[in-house]
């Protein structure tokens, strides 16, 4: 017998490793479906040596900051978008030109009977470095009280964490000498922060469509797990609209055309007030939307999904939640299971921003001619985007609020996906067979373009699946876990082990 090769050792250090490192839920799962225990083997030894590589990958892609917001960096984000791509694996990696930022289609042919989608975002919302106690494209490792070592960033777990372990866990199958169990069809924006206002321009192209149509059903990477490794499996997504309310002397044709000294706010009307005055029209005295029009037809919760509320009052930790959104009181004083009602089901009015004027240090004795607002507005099926912003309209110029300039800027529908969708029984069934408890969740209460996917003419489930942790999207210290101290929440391997079993529990 030749003496044992470094490459080796090495191979079957890393094996050893997984045997005794690698969380106890996820390796149950190994021989208990068609999969190989010696297939599953080889692959979680990939996962363990390729750690760091992982890790490196997911560091490289937040230090990118692709923001559409500011147009910073689109071309550069779809071009690693590509890279990465192509270095998972996919065969096909075609940039798709829009009338924004340019968006990506991808196909993995592994010769396998079935086709799963995948969607992915390149770009991150905006980040104002003065708030963070790490820089947000530094994406420094830190310890992290409670949690281990996480990766600190803008776009951490919103969505490049998520990602990088999708992409680690296509390395590592290709790694094992082993094919995707599954064809794979990526479809990627790098717009989604913004509305997705041109993803619906690549998927609609005619190759895509035609590639789409051959999946079972489309899925987004997450980190599902809370603190306490609670998992909710979703079932849809509110819908979206982003818009700005600009009143201006110009449009009113009253207050200054210009901004002047405040003295003269005794002589001319203030488009500042003015606006303030139409924002106070569209919610009532509790907050809630008082938009004409807005929430007709919305459809209430259907006995299952009380029942799925019911059960998701009892098991998600109230502490806990309110912990994360650093909140003391729900809205209305209302107890914990009806609070989780209103989040899913009511539609909202939120202001984003508001600026008119001189915001630095200081006063400064202006009175503006111009004040702007940025709204977001939260839809239930069975409103829509075009509704919600003709409903918004009316209701303004019916006020003697017409000269109010309204922009969307992007949004979608909401979307919604049967719990009998084998896309959503295999992420139960992943899920389960770690011994994990998954809480069905009628839909998520944020929202993503889903609705290119599960409106016409595709008519696909759609879903996002995951284990591992993160949190503080679109605010300042957003992270993602790495290295677990928390024996109920996954690390980055534990992540991209997900992914595997979810992959071949697609497969059938």
């Amino acid at each position: 017998m030749s003496p044992i090769s470094r490459r080796e050792l090495l191979a079957a250090t890393a094996a050893s490793a997984a045997t005794l490192a690698f969380p106890q839920v996820l390796r149950s799962a190994d021989t208990s479906d068609n999969r190989g225990a010696g297939d599953m083997d080889a692959i979680q030894a990939e996962i363990v040596k390729r750690h760091n590589e992982g890790v490196a990958r997911l560091q490289e892609w937040i230090r990118l900051p692709s923001i559409a917001a500011e147009n910073r960096a689109p071309e550069e984000g779809c071009a690693l978008m590509m890279r990465l791509a192509k270095e998972a694996g996919f065969q096909q990696v075609d940039r798709i030109p829009t009338d924004g930022k340019p968006g990506v289609f991808a196909t993995l042919d592994a010769g396998a009977p079935r086709t799963v989608g995948l969607y992915f975002m390149y770009d991150v919302k905006q980040a104002d470095p003065s708030e963070w106690s790490s820089p947000p494209f530094e994406a420094a490792l830190v310890d992290k009280p409670g949690f281990g070592k996480v990766v600190v960033g803008r776009g951490a777990v919103n969505q490049k964490g998520p990602e990088s372990a999708f992409l680690a866990a296509l390395h590592a199958i290709h790694g094992a000498g082993r094919k995707c169990p599954v064809n794979l069809v990526l479809v990627a924006e790098g717009e989604e922060e913004i509305g997705s206002p041109h993803f619906p321009q690549v998927v609609r192209r005619p190759e895509v469509i035609a590639a789409l149509k051959r999946c079972t059903g489309v899925f987004m990477p997450a980190a599902s797990q809370d603190p306490d490794g609670t998992v909710t499996v979703s079932l849809g997504a509110k819908g979206v609209v982003e818009l700005e309310l600009v009143s201006s002397g110009e449009k009113w044709g009253r207050g200054p055309k210009k901004d002047v000294h405040s003295s003269n706010r005794a002589r001319l009307d203030s488009p500042a007030f003015h606006l303030v005055q139409a924002l106070a029209t569209l919610v009532n005295a509790d907050g809630d939307p008082a938009i004409d029009n807005f929430a007709v037809g919305i459809r209430p919760p259907t006995a299952a999904q009380k029942q799925m509320l019911d059960t998701a009052a009892s098991r998600l930790d109230e502490a806990t939640a309110k912990r994360l959104l650093s909140a003391d009181r729900w809205a209305h004083d209302l107890p914990w299971r009806a609070s989780l009602e209103r989040f899913l089901f009511t539609p909202t009015v939120n202001i984003e921003g508001l600026v008119a004027g001189y915001t630095g240090p200081g006063g400064k004795t202006v009175l503006p001619h111009r004040a702007v607002a940025k709204l977001d507005l939260r839809l239930v099926p069975d409103m829509t985007y075009d509704g919600a912003v003709k409903a918004l309209r009316a209701h303004l110029a019916k006020r003697g609020f017409g000269d109010i300039e309204v922009n969307p800027s992007g949004g979608y529908d909401p979307t919604d996906t049967p719990a009998d969708a084998p896309l959503i029984q295999a992420q139960m069934a992943v899920y389960r067979r770690a011994h994990l408890d998954p809480i069905l969740w009628p839909r998520n209460a944020g929202s993503y373009p889903g609705y290119v996917f599960t409106g016409q003419p595709l008519k696909l489930p759609a879903g996002h699946f995951g284990l591992g942790h993160g949190s503080g999207a679109h605010a300042p210290d957003e992270y993602y876990v790495i290295e677990s101290s928390n024996p109920k929440v996954m690390g980055f391997d534990g992540a991209v082990r997900s992914f595997v079993d979810y992959l071949y529990e697609l497969a059938g």
